[in-house]
């Protein structure tokens, strides 16, 4: 009698993963170009504050945080979305432009930078907590400014929101650079980050310009707030992820030009939804960390950040 012996097919265990297309990519770019132009406004604040009184404000993404409860709390009470966005905007200006400067940066700013630092790592530690314990622990939605819109251009296919988040960051964000290059006001602002002795000197008031700048700080975080809570909700905790990534955005670009601000928030948000498409989205908020050490260690000034020598 005869034995057949056959052999059946082996399945492969490495299954086959699909490459993202050059459609995928592009999405995935403009994806990141919309969430970086709101690390772009956060951090955008970090190197105001830095520029005009030598301030870095750890709690900047609390500042973003609290806004977005402020105007959750109003709608609550039956405002609409753009009367709670327009009565934030004020109290911001209030609490975290006013009060922040004069009940916590004045006082310590003689002590010198680090008490600031600390200060303000306490201030967000402080600010996550009272919302965890007064309002809530658990994340909550907030309306959309943006329409539940897709726009399709071939095989690429656009949210409303990411054009409507990226567009109207990236006009925030040219508005103030713009203002403060060609107003009187923002030269004297500049004047006074540059030196603020010579600027007294020529009869501008200092303190008031530097107020300007935390009040700009505070519609800056305002106005990211409208724009990244939607996609991200309400959380108690959110702001320390982002600001984390507008720090580093700020460092990237050049902690002392403004418009280096820009570029790091844009390549920070572009290199995170790349990492998490083609390596791992385990790597995604890692990324950011990663790009930060390689600028750090080749160029410390940063990509757009001018030498500052440092006399002994």
């Amino acid at each position: 009698m005869a034995i057949i012996i056959g052999t059946l097919p082996i399945e492969p265990n490495i299954q086959e993963t699909k490459r993202p297309s050059m459609s995928d990519f592009l999405q995935l770019l403009f994806s990141g170009l919309a969430t970086g132009s709101i690390y772009a406004m956060a951090a955008l604040g970090f190197t105001l504050l830095w520029q005009a009184s030598g301030t870095i404000n750890f709690a900047q993404g609390e500042f973003v945080m609290l806004p977005a409860f402020m105007m959750l709390i109003m709608m609550e009470q039956g405002l609409s979305l753009p009367l709670a966005f327009a009565l934030s905007l004020v109290l911001s200006v209030f609490l975290l432009g006013w009060a922040f400067k004069r009940g916590l940066v004045d006082p310590l700013f003689k002590f010198g930078m680090m008490p600031i630092v600390v200060a303000t790592i306490g201030l967000s530690i402080a600010m996550r907590n009272a919302v965890r314990v007064f309002y809530s622990a658990s994340p909550q939605p907030f309306p959309n400014v943006f329409p539940d819109t897709l726009y399709h251009f071939g095989e690429l296919t656009l949210s409303a929101t990411d054009v409507g988040t990226f567009c109207m960051a990236m006009i925030l964000v040219l508005v103030t650079q713009a203002f403060l290059t060609r107003s009187v006001t923002g030269r004297a602002m500049q004047a006074v980050a540059q030196n603020s002795e010579s600027a007294s000197v020529l009869g501008i008031n200092v303190k008031r310009m530097i107020f300007y700048t935390f009040a700009i700080n505070a519609l800056l975080a305002c106005a990211a707030a409208l724009l990244v809570t939607p996609t991200y909700l309400a959380k108690f905790d959110m702001g320390a992820s982002l600001g984390n990534k507008a720090f580093f955005a700020a460092i990237i670009g050049g902690f002392n030009n403004s418009r280096g601000a820009l570029l790091g928030g844009l390549i920070v948000g572009v290199s995170e939804n790349l990492a998490a498409a083609y390596i791992s989205p385990a790597y995604k908020d890692a990324v950011a960390l990663v790009v930060f050490m390689a600028v750090i260690l080749f160029k410390p000034q940063g990509l757009l950040g001018q030498k500052v020598e440092r006399k002994v």
